[in-house]
């Protein structure tokens, strides 16, 4: 989602990442709620997940905020290779 919204709809990297991150509440509720009804949610794991979680989208946010426009594209698209590999293998 990203990549289309820097390319296709023209915003700056740092907007495309905030805007995909915000995106996610909604999605990420309804699904919580269809797997949580299923009990498909283990809640131990998620207390500690999302105090992880709550970390690393502080520091992210912030060192990202620091970051020029084309190191956090060279960042991202890095990122998203090293995933894409890792899946294909």
């Amino acid at each position: 989602m990203v990549p289309a919204m820097v390319y296709f709809l023209s915003m700056t990297q740092h907007r495309a990442q905030g805007t995909s991150l915000t995106v996610i509440i909604p999605t990420a509720a309804v699904g919580a709620m269809y797997y949580g009804r299923a009990g498909h949610i283990n809640l131990h794991y998620v207390i500690w997940l999302s105090i992880g979680s709550f970390a690393g989208a502080y520091l992210g946010s912030f060192w990202a905020g620091k970051l020029s426009e084309r190191s956090l594209k060279i960042i991202y698209a890095v990122f998203m290779i090293a995933v894409g590999i890792k899946m294909f293998l």
